[in-house]
């Protein structure tokens, strides 16, 4: 059994109190705020016993108030970016608010990481609720949205519902950045990472996807055996990993699949992903520089951590080549992604 406890953690002016849930098992230990779905904080074992946090983000409340990064925040209405923040629907367009040079990107000005949730108690977790009223953002129709985080054992679930009165995009994920060897580490080039993806999606330079669906064989995105990220992000990419890995192709039938395993030798920790979406975006922290000020006093630099955002494929409201990423009244959006600690 997990134990699940509740304290309020402070106040949003002109919104409200938010709560810190603690979610503890016999291995992993899961804190979650009421303030954007955000996981505040993993802490799990070593090879050597030493539990440590592998959650990168902020010692208070005003940290994430004023955060830019989404640490740790469920993002949405749309999760990544879309074209010049344009988009049909049914004939009609929307125009969103900008905010990631040409496009809009992980929701709007005022996304979900920045709502206060409605969180309850459930077997083994919580469950976070969330309604986005017509118009949010610019999105067409209330978007009744849910997340529930389940700890059992030494595995996280994530499982998002939503439902809309009127047909809209969504694209709900996770962006956690992860540093297993602790968020007080300097980089992440210790460690190793595989995807199960045979594809991924080429970018342009506002790193909006091209329509193409490419290979990675031959690739320095060919991640289907372990790879060091060290020689990867100090060699020929820059900045780094921030693209979508395609998990599924567009036509394949919803279904649970394993994304990814990251390990950190050093300590022997592992992190493995699984999910029902239909790809997960590696990112690599390419644009922290420093100046942002996390626990205990640390500054987090680039590439200190890594992001497993389990997705919808980017702009897929606009390419219809893509997995569609659609809802309609009557309909339920539902997805689960996993996340299971262990250590080798």
């Amino acid at each position: 059994m997990t134990e699940v406890k509740q304290q309020q953690w402070g106040q949003v002016s002109g919104l409200g109190p938010v709560d810190l849930w603690v979610l503890q098992s016999s291995q992993v230990q899961v804190e979650v705020l009421s303030l954007g779905a955000i996981i505040r904080s993993i802490c799990c074992s070593g090879n050597d016993g030493q539990i440590r946090d592998v959650v990168l983000g902020y010692d208070d409340l005003e940290g994430y108030i004023s955060d830019k990064r989404y640490f740790g925040a469920v993002v949405g209405r749309v999760a990544n970016r879309i074209a010049n923040g344009r988009f049909m629907v049914e004939g009609k367009e929307y125009q969103l608010d900008l905010n990631n040079g040409p496009n809009a990107l992980h929701g709007g000005l005022k996304g979900f990481n920045k709502a206060i949730w409605c969180a309850t108690a459930v077997n083994n977790g919580v469950q976070l609720r969330l309604t986005s009223p017509d118009g949010d953002q610019g999105y067409p129709g209330e978007l009744e949205v849910s997340v529930c985080y389940v700890l059992q054992g030494n595995t996280l679930t994530a499982e998002y519902r939503a439902r809309c009165s009127k047909t809209t995009p969504v694209n709900l994920t996770n962006h956690t950045y992860f540093n297993l060897a602790g968020h007080d580490a300097k980089d992440v080039y210790d460690h190793e990472v595989s995807i199960s993806a045979p594809s991924y999606l080429p970018v342009d330079d506002t790193k909006i996807p091209t329509g193409e669906i490419r290979a990675v064989d031959g690739t320095e995105f060919d991640l289907r055996k372990p790879v060091l990220l060290g020689p990867r992000l100090k060699g020929g990419l820059t900045p780094g990993f921030d693209h979508n890995f395609c998990l599924s192709a567009p036509k394949d039938a919803w279904k649970e699949r394993h994304a990814s395993r990251v390990c950190h030798p050093a300590s022997g920790r592992v992190l493995e992903v699984s999910t029902s979406q239909p790809g997960v975006q590696f990112y690599t922290a390419n644009v922290l520089d420093g100046s942002i000020e996390g626990k205990s006093g640390v500054r987090y630099g680039k590439h200190s951590s890594f992001c497993l955002e389990t997705q919808s494929w980017p702009d897929a409201v606009n390419q219809v080549s893509f997995p569609s990423c659609l809802l309609h009244p009557g309909e339920e959006y539902h997805h689960v992604t996993r996340f299971t600690f262990s250590t080798v």
